[in-house]
């Protein structure tokens, strides 16, 4: 099958943007939700599939900072949009677009693309290894206590308007002072403060509007949360929910405070979270974490587009002296020998002909890049080898991160 791959224009973007609603169930979405990505649509980035005049596949990059291990923003491109009309599966219309935005990519000089995947099992073939993971719980708030640091009590907390332009603010910069702290979170663009603000009535399912508490020490705002309230009863009493959209916090006196005015919220139950990090501390204050039901779900997938450029990118934990043999068909500017030599200050990344210590594809280094995944795991299922005894020793340890890496929000 011939179609015609082209840079979405902005007079195609209705029939377009509605390819992709169409392959994601069909559902429509609110006006405020599609004026946003509307809004935030790069049309030079972005790319459709049209067989005459209809169009059967879209795909899209937007343009990102990320945080790597070390604490620097590396430019990265968010696939996202990415759809193939039922009529035209199995046609090579997917691999076609991948192809395509992996060439652009790699000329806008981005080493890195991101995802997050409505089916993990598709992307893993075009290089992508899942990096991140995030913490879904539902906590038992009638039976489960806290216990707070010195210094809580004095955070003052105040509920607000979410919307309001002085508590946006005061949020994103908060948002923007925790960025380099942990890998995987994104510098937020302009325009992008508007997404964590969404609350179309339709969307909310019996919950309240969209709720923010701000926590201050003196004049300065130190930490947020924002979240939803699902009332609800049953014969012995009120059985409802705080469903928590986002929280973040300077210390862990704020921190603790905002997640104590959560657990104290009048005529609930259960607070729920849906995507918080492996490693987040609220685990620590909580006084039976078997009530918290705690599960992990895939989060963010990494492609490696420039394997030097994003091995010098991030720094490593200890000192590393490493030849890796990468394997990558799809993207074979990256396959072969590549020395990389780094520590806590920095790293070099070059082609080399020496003999390689470790193998494995791209996929695998993509899986380990931000510290989310171990090499010494990965060989353990067979996906890394070693060729020089003792090297995955060596390496593994270096790849690590201090804090579990993380997504904070999608797109």
């Amino acid at each position: 099958m011939t179609t015609d791959l082209r840079v979405l224009r902005p007079d195609d973007w209705d029939e377009w943007y509605g390819k992709v609603q169409l392959a994601f169930g069909g559902v429509p979405e609110s006006a405020e939700e599609r004026a946003l990505w509307n809004d935030l649509t790069e049309y030079d980035r972005f790319i459709g599939a049209w067989d005459g005049t209809e169009c059967v596949g879209t795909a899209g990059a937007f343009t990102f900072g990320i945080t790597v291990p070390g604490g620097a923003s590396v430019r990265a491109a968010g696939v996202t949009m990415v759809s193939v009309a039922s009529t035209h599966r199995r046609r090579g219309v997917l691999t076609s677009m991948m192809r395509r935005q992996l060439d652009d990519v790699r000329s806008w000089g981005e080493p890195l693309a991101v995802l997050t995947a409505s089916e993990p099992a598709i992307y893993g073939r075009f290089g992508y290894g899942i990096a991140t993971q995030q913490l879904r719980a539902e906590i038992d708030t009638t039976r489960v206590r806290l216990s707070v640091p010195d210094g809580t009590d004095d955070v003052r907390l105040r509920l607000v308007k979410p919307d309001a332009p002085d508590v946006r603010d005061a949020c994103e910069a908060v948002y923007a002072r925790q960025v380099p702290t942990r890998p995987g979170m994104l510098e937020r663009r302009p325009g992008w403060e508007r997404l964590p603000l969404l609350d179309p009535e339709s969307d909310r399912k019996g919950t309240s509007p969209l709720q923010c508490v701000l926590a201050r020490r003196g004049d300065e705002v130190v930490g947020y949360a924002r979240y939803f309230n699902k009332p609800d009863w049953d014969a012995a009493g009120p059985t409802g929910a705080i469903e928590l959209r986002d929280l973040e916090a300077l210390d862990p006196a704020a921190y603790a405070a905002l997640w104590r005015h959560l657990f104290g919220i009048d005529l609930t139950a259960t607070v729920k979270t849906y995507n918080r990090p492996l490693d987040d501390a609220w685990q620590h204050l909580v006084s039976d974490n078997r009530r918290c039901d705690v599960a992990p779900r895939d989060s963010l997938h990494v492609r490696l587009v420039d394997v030097g450029a994003a091995l010098e990118a991030r720094t490593y934990q200890t000192p590393v002296d490493v030849v890796f043999e990468v394997e990558d068909a799809f993207c074979p500017w990256n396959a072969g020998r590549w020395r990389l030599t780094g520590d806590p200050k920095g790293a070099s990344c070059a082609r080399t002909d020496d003999p390689a210590d470790l193998s494995l594809s791209v996929r695998e280094l993509g899986a380990a890049y931000l510290g989310g995944a171990s090499l010494t795991s990965l060989a353990a299922a067979g996906r890394v080898r070693e060729l020089r005894q003792g090297a995955l020793a060596e390496v593994s340890p270096a790849f690590a991160s201090v804090v579990a890496p993380w997504l904070p929000h999608g797109f």
